[in-house]
């Protein structure tokens, strides 16, 4: 069995009895979309500019996120990149909008942890959302592997 399987079986067993599958389903990228936008927010030191005006602390969470998809799984890291690109995407027009991106980011940090909360309604208490919190970058690629099975792509 390889890192990836055993990451995502314990991840499956623990989301066998999921009460709300679609809400739990749009849960959890919301939540790594969050998190990464608290993160993309906090204040940087000036050497981090410096090297690059896209460097701050979400972008080095993706980044670190993509290394270890790839040291998991060369086809599920494949599979998540257009997830990582596509939030730090969504966080660099984010921040050209009109909009506050701390305050969006802590409203979607706050519906999806409701939403994965009502995922695992069943469970009753927030032992299980608080285990997907700790686990949120696993969540997505969970999900993708889950396509991947539908569809036949090994992993």
């Amino acid at each position: 069995m390889t890192d990836s399987d055993g990451w995502l079986e314990r991840y499956a067993a623990s989301h066998s009895n999921v009460t709300y599958p679609l809400i739990y389903w749009a849960s959890v990228p919301m939540v790594v979309l969050g998190t990464v936008g608290i993160l993309w927010a906090l204040p940087i030191p000036d050497e981090f500019y410096e090297i690059s005006p896209l460097l701050n602390w979400g972008s080095t969470f993706l980044m670190a996120a993509a290394v270890y998809y790839f040291i998991i799984s060369l086809s599920i890291a494949i599979g998540m990149l257009p997830f990582v690109l596509g939030i730090a995407a969504l966080q660099m027009w984010l921040e050209q909008s009109g909009f506050a991106p701390l305050r969006v980011s802590l409203g979607l940090l706050v519906v999806s942890t409701i939403g994965l909360w009502l995922g695992h309604r069943n469970e009753q208490g927030l032992r299980p959302v608080l285990q997907d919190l700790q686990v949120m970058m696993i969540g997505p690629a969970w999900l993708l592997s889950v396509l991947y099975r539908r569809v036949g792509i090994p992993f």
